[in-house]
């Protein structure tokens, strides 16, 4: 009977053994597969998150489209942009606008020169004119109101302003005060690349 249960007890044990042996392999082996089950299902969330986000943007699609279709057609309506098909004629027209305007103010041109023209990554060309003139407050006030209001649009860069050096007065050796200033500017005005 000691025998019997001797061997009974060696079984059970032996029963045990290989149960805990078959439950650690299965947690080895399971647990890995858990957790990949998991995050599999996390990145399966997300993407489907993400789809949905695409759809609702592609949804949107045709009235974007129309939005931009819409903003190209006021934006070639508007005449901010020079329309001249070539830069330099371009840099021609704004001189000649730029001329005009400082002499109804009153002022004295001394000189133009155009800069090379610049081309931005989006296709317009920045048509730069650097200006040398004389004048006093009031000409500066309206050749640059005349510049700034006018079509196409002009932007005014890197304005400087220094005073006239007065004249000496043979008879008292003293010197007059002038109200004459040399102005030095930059003209900026763009244009759409032509395709």
């Amino acid at each position: 009977m000691k025998k019997l249960n001797d061997q009974n007890l060696g079984r059970w044990l032996a029963l045990g053994l290989l149960l805990l042996l078959v439950l650690i392999f299965g947690l080895l082996l399971v647990m890995p597969l858990a957790n990949k089950n998991t995050a599999l299902a996390k990145e399966q969330e997300s993407l489907a998150f993400r789809l949905r986000q695409y759809q609702k943007i592609l949804a949107q699609k045709n009235a974007i489209m129309d939005s931009m279709t819409n903003v190209e057609e006021q934006q070639t309506e508007q005449t901010y942009f020079n329309s001249q098909s070539t830069d330099a004629l371009a840099s021609a027209e704004m001189q000649d606008f730029i001329k005009k305007a400082i002499e109804e103010a009153g002022g004295q041109l001394s000189s133009t020169q155009t800069t090379p023209v610049s081309t931005s990554s989006d296709g317009f060309s920045r048509i730069t004119v650097r200006v040398r003139m004389t004048g006093d407050s009031q000409t500066l006030r309206a050749v640059l109101y005349k510049l700034e209001t006018a079509t196409p649009l002009i932007v005014i860069d890197q304005l400087d302003i220094r005073p006239m050096r007065g004249i000496r007065n043979p008879v008292t050796r003293q010197m007059d005060q002038s109200n004459g200033l040399n102005i030095n500017f930059q003209a900026v005005s763009f244009m759409r690349k032509k395709p």
